[in-house]
């Protein structure tokens, strides 16, 4: 197995959640693959002045906590704590960094990776302080978690402080949606296979939607998504990514720059939703008490940490088109929302029914063709089709092709952060966003925002535990089109 070159890993924000949930675990099982080598080593900071024992001791229950009996054992534990080291530095102020700077002395040659788990209003204090140390090497690089921004201007003003420090080619914004096994399967499935690609056009295609559906609420974060909103949370990221996936014209070659031109393309070929259009063309909802999984919950303005008048939006559904050769006319539905009904990744592409059909009604009505892409969560692909049903009569009903990738492919497969974390140790930027990128996403969400905040009009309201506004469903209507909801 490929191991990664010497490296030094700083993680700011080693003792949040995000830390603690998956990047600790994701560098855990890379150790016990044997791809960090033997002289890769975790700096973990945090502002909390702990002593390197108390670290130790919660990153050993987080573990245990969220890895399976196999994968966490002492051995495992006693070989991968002899990676980690933990400095208290503050974010905000000069504490701690003249401790890494000694950490770090005399290993320039090595790779530094400077990952930034910690919230956006820290990303530039941190950068400025590690220049004012003399800590960025010519192999250094700085890994920025989303939001980038609250909206263009200040997505711009961190991009530029930040590049003031670190080159372009230096800077991963990381989506964790892009590391998925099923999105890298997805480009796969379009440009190293002859069948879709011919398809996967306006002239074969009817519509294509993407959902996230999510059964959490806010989950401890309402200081924090209360200012944001789904709209910036998920669509400016996830799902315009995921549409980049799927939109994109075929690139010369998977490296990062020729990815990336394509992906730009498709930001930049979006409709704009500006005003009226923005309004007929967008749904944003908010959930009210309901039940997820038979548990009562409540609704969102109940919730800790959220305003009683909060006008912040849980959920947003919309419709939008590209203006290019290849899928002009075609409907893009985006969802996504807390307190759904269940929890769902999926990219939907509904094919145009047959021209003509030979069968009579009553020997049971065709349904087009739908390709269905799960990303959680079990990934696959499933194509949905019609077949004869077994019989004397002429009837079909619909059958699906189901590739279940924990079944195709028995290894253990890689989470999004273990193979995020993996492409930047070995300098691979193809899926991670570029500073022009970002700036595209920022540009054709903000029209939508501003027409919200004109209009004035509350979230519309809907039960936790269901799929949202009936505005959502109604907006597919127009289309006699209907989302696809399978479990």
């Amino acid at each position: 197995m490929e191991t990664v070159e010497p490296f030094d890993l700083i993680l700011f924000g080693a003792t949040g959640d995000l830390s603690m949930r998956k990047l600790l675990p994701a560098l855990y099982r890379r150790h016990r693959s044997g791809q960090l080598g033997p002289d890769g080593r975790i700096i973990a900071t945090a502002r909390s002045q702990m002593s390197a024992e108390e670290f130790l001791s919660r990153a050993e229950a987080s573990l245990v906590e969220r890895l399976t009996p196999e994968e966490f054992t002492a051995e495992g534990w006693a070989g991968f704590v002899q990676r980690l080291v933990f400095i208290s530095v503050d974010a905000e102020a000069p504490r701690g960094f003249q401790d890494l700077a000694d950490c770090l002395a005399d290993r320039e040659d090595r790779v530094r990776v400077f990952y930034l788990a910690v919230a956006p209003g820290h990303f530039v204090a941190i950068c400025e302080h590690l220049a004012a140390h003399q800590l960025v090497s010519a192999r250094s690089r700085v890994v920025l978690e989303k939001p980038l921004g609250h909206d263009l201007a200040s997505a711009q003003a961190i991009s530029e402080r930040i590049g003031a420090i670190f080159p372009e080619e230096a800077i991963y914004r990381i989506d964790h949606y892009l590391g998925k096994e099923t999105v890298q399967n997805l480009m796969a499935l379009r440009f190293g296979n002859m069948l879709f690609e011919p398809l996967w056009r306006r002239d074969w295609v009817r519509d294509v939607q993407i959902s996230v559906a999510e059964q959490v609420g806010v989950d401890g974060r309402a200081g924090f998504y209360d200012r944001t909103g789904a709209l910036r949370d998920m669509v400016q990221n996830h799902l315009l990514q995921l549409l980049c996936i799927i939109a994109m014209e075929p690139p010369t070659s998977l490296e990062a720059g020729a990815v990336r031109d394509e992906k730009l393309k498709v930001l930049r070929a979006l409709t704009r939703l500006e005003g009226k259009d923005a309004m007929r063309n967008t749904v944003r909802g908010q959930y009210r008490a309901g039940a997820i999984a038979g548990q009562p919950v409540p609704g969102y303005l109940q919730e800790d940490g959220v305003a009683p008048d909060s006008r912040t939006e849980t959920f947003v559904a919309l419709r939008t088109e590209l203006s290019n050769w290849r899928w002009a006319g075609v409907p893009f539905y985006l969802r996504t929302g807390k307190r759904l009904q269940d929890r769902a990744a999926e990219i939907i592409i509904n094919f145009r029914d047959v021209p003509h059909s030979i069968f009579h009604v009553v020997y049971g009505a065709g349904q087009p063709n739908r390709l269905v892409i799960k990303l959680q969560p079990d990934e696959g692909v499933r194509m949905h089709m019609m077949a004869k049903s077994p019989g004397d009569r002429m009837e079909l009903r619909p059958v699906s092709l189901n590739l279940d990738f924990a079944e195709a492919f028995q290894q253990h497969q890689a989470d999004a952060y273990e193979r995020l974390l993996m492409d930047v140790l070995r300098g691979r930027l193809t899926l991670f966003m570029r500073r022009d990128e970002l700036y595209a996403a920022w540009n054709w969400i903000e029209p939508i925002l501003q027409a919200w905040d004109e209009a004035a009009d509350p979230p519309k309201p809907y039960v936790a535990g269901t799929w949202g506004p009936a505005a959502s469903s109604a907006l597919l209507g127009r289309e006699d089109a209907s989302w696809h909801e399978e479990s």
